[in-house]
């Protein structure tokens, strides 16, 4: 049983902390790394571990976050930049390591010329500038058509169905990367991560403060799969020793598919609260199979339920949110 998270000091090293197999890929990786977006919800973490891990292979490299409003994390350096001004982007020294996490979900329906110059604009211009690096590119499993629920996840191999602009736009930003990783040889792997949960925000963060708070969960979308964020770092992390200019895709996620109801009824339990629904529960949901990437990476550390009892202790304990809806609830696409 791991002992209950009891602070946000505690929760970023928690997110942070290297293992085994993200010192050996650092001690076997060579160059700096520079992470593009590094000022999201994603961004912090992976660029702690990025050091903390580089630091324990006693290897010596730069780790590099930029964004409008980088993170401050010791001993990686801070570059601001507007990501949308190809000048500035063509300013960004070059790295042969980029994690790219840029990208624009929240408010999508109403500003959607903002969606697709974030997410299929700016990759041409970072996919141009840093043709020489190997790059991770974040993406979705929203790219995928939703699928029946006993079905169990959409795998690799299946053709995108992208529902809505923000889904199209995602499939964009893979298909620019794939130009350039075909025709200019650029290396890269399409990172499809749905959901990940770091207690402050994810789709069991949604379902428990509901629930703690008395008010309905929506069960139009029945399911979905979770995936602990360090382990969602640490398999970023690693993916950069699978960039090809053949781009692999990997669905990064965990192996279990939760039930909306079994969840929040579990969260019902712990916190000695009635549960209450809202809406019919629909036959589809957002699934992804994601048995490659445990193949290739090795299986999360965290299993889905424990980490849903991570969240109950971190929510009884008066943990902060970020106040950032997944809105895994939205079956039309319009985020």
């Amino acid at each position: 049983m791991r002992p209950p998270i009891g602070s946000v000091e505690e929760l970023e090293e928690a997110l942070s902390r290297p293992d085994e197999a993200d010192v050996a890929c650092m001690s076997r990786l060579e160059g700096d790394i520079l992470i593009l977006g590094a000022g999201g919800k994603i961004g912090p973490s992976l660029s702690r571990l990025c050091r903390r891990a580089s630091d324990a292979a006693s290897v010596p490299r730069r780790v590099i976050a930029v964004s409008r409003k980088p993170p401050a994390v010791p001993g990686v350096e801070s570059i601001e930049c507007d990501l949308l001004d190809p000048e500035a982007v063509a300013g960004l020294p070059q790295c042969p390591n980029v994690l790219y996490l840029a990208g624009r979900k929240f408010g999508s329906t109403g500003s959607p010329e903002l969606t697709w110059a974030m997410n299929v604009v700016l990759p041409a211009t970072v996919a141009r500038h840093f043709r020489a690096s190997r790059v991770v590119v974040f993406s979705t499993g929203n790219v995928y058509r939703m699928c029946e629920v006993p079905r169990g996840g959409s795998s690799e191999s299946d053709d995108p169905a992208p529902v809505g602009e923000y889904a199209q736009s995602c499939l964009g930003r893979e298909r620019v990367f794939e130009y350039f990783a075909r025709h200019h040889g650029l290396p890269c792997l399409i990172f499809r991560l749905n959901y990940a949960v770091d207690l402050r925000y994810g789709v069991l963060v949604d379902i428990a403060r509901k629930v703690y708070a008395g008010e309905p969960v929506k069960v139009l979308v029945p399911a979905f799969n979770v995936i602990w964020q360090r382990d969602a770092n640490s398999y970023a992390l690693r993916s950069l020793e699978l960039c090809d200019t053949t781009p692999r895709i990997l669905n990064i996620t965990g192996a279990e598919r939760l039930l909306v109801r079994d969840v929040a009824e579990f969260f019902a339990r712990r916190f000695g609260k009635p549960c209450w629904y809202d809406g019919i529960e629909g036959p589809k949901a957002l699934l992804s199979d994601a048995s490659l990437s445990h193949r290739l990476l090795g299986p999360p550390t965290v299993a889905s339920m424990e980490l849903a009892g991570m969240v109950a202790d971190w929510i009884e304990a008066g943990g902060p949110s970020l106040d950032k809806p997944t809105h895994f609830e939205v079956a039309d696409g319009k985020f």
